[in-house]
């Protein structure tokens, strides 16, 4: 994001959430005031799997969440802040959360144990609120193009990969899931003009060299540490697959490369559908490889972002490390080529 963007959104984040956007009473249990107000001594301890109904549920019992937590979204844009990322910011506990947990537990000397407990909540810097207002603009909605084809030669035929609606392109740019978005808009057009609630998440981290990343297959994470051995960022990622596992060993960041386009060559790496023709994908949020390429020496291999965060851990890749492609920006302005990428678990 901008740097004024940035200063957009947090200036109108300190305004009264009341005068930002109206909620009604549909969405009065998830609202930018709930999520604010949130006590973050609500979240469970540990994440509790669904319910799933059987013949052993007992009346009474708490049904799976049907909408997003407020508290939830509060601590995954507070995480999200202290650079440890939950990947999209959907409202719901999970995995992804709870290694966000264990990655903040791990920079300020606490149990890494994933628990969301006194010391975690008094360790997050609660000051600012969490959601506010964005006033959309022309720029914004000049920037939605058509829909993205799935096939690749389709994508070939473009100029650009860009974001199909302002849902898509909001949603990406405040970290938010776009179910989340719309939840907390129920009203909203999308339209230049308006101001919709999106979450606060911050600047991305600065100031700090990386100088060692850990791609961990086991914990589905990629970890950055600066040369004192301090973690930096953390991540969820999706790191390779069993047809196209990624490599082993430490290699290293050969270089760094935004809006990249992509070669698809069925030869070398995968067949995607029909296509078995070598193809060059033009650059885009919504290309294979998304808005970032962080290049490895080991070759056709690198970390980058996606077109779809949502699934970041929960799909497997082509042998590469997939990140949202935000915190795959993120880490960008932290790298350098010659760090060490370490491939373990």
């Amino acid at each position: 994001m901008r740097p004024l963007q940035l200063l957009v959104l947090f200036l109108l984040v300190t305004l009264p959430i009341a005068s930002v956007l109206a909620q009604d009473a549909a969405s009065a249990e998830l609202s930018a005031e709930t999520i604010n107000a949130a006590d973050l001594a609500t979240v469970p301890a540990e994440s509790l799997p669904p319910l799933v109904p059987d013949e052993t549920t007992e009346p009474g019992d708490a049904p799976p969440p049907a909408s997003p937590d407020p508290a939830i979204v509060k601590l995954q844009v507070l995480l999200d802040r202290a650079g440890a990322s939950p990947g999209v910011i959907d409202g719901f506990d999970g995995d992804n959360v709870r290694k966000a947990v264990r990655a903040f537990e791990m920079m300020h000397g606490l149990p890494e144990d994933g628990t969301v407990d006194e010391a975690v909540v008094a360790a997050l810097d609660t000051t600012e609120p969490v959601v506010g207002g964005y006033e959309i603009t022309p720029e914004d909605v000049a920037a939605i193009g058509p829909p993205i084809p799935a096939d690749y030669a389709e994508m070939a035929q473009r100029e650009f990969l860009g974001y199909a609606s302002a849902t898509e392109l909001l949603a990406e740019r405040f970290h938010m899931d776009e179910d989340l978005l719309r939840a907390l808009n129920p009203a909203a057009q999308f339209i230049a003009g308006e101001t919709v609630v999106v979450t606060a998440y911050g600047p991305d981290v600065t100031g700090r060299k990386v100088a060692r990343i850990e791609a961990d297959k086991t914990a589905r994470q990629l970890r950055a540490y600066d040369a004192t051995g301090a973690l930096v960022v953390a991540y969820p990622a999706t790191i390779g697959s069993a047809d196209n596992p990624s490599p082993s060993g430490t290699h290293l960041v050969a270089a760094v490369a935004p809006m990249p386009n992509y070669t698809y060559n069925p030869d070398v790496n995968f067949q995607q559908g029909e296509n078995t023709d070598r193809l060059i994908i033009p650059p885009g949020p919504n290309g294979p490889v998304g808005s970032m390429w962080i290049d490895l020496t080991e070759p056709t291999f690198g970390i980058h972002g996606t077109p779809i965060p949502d699934t970041i851990d929960k799909t497997a890749s082509h042998g590469c490390v997939r990140l949202t492609n935000w915190d795959a920006g993120e880490l960008a302005g932290l790298v350098e080529p010659g760090v060490p990428v370490d491939f373990v678990g």
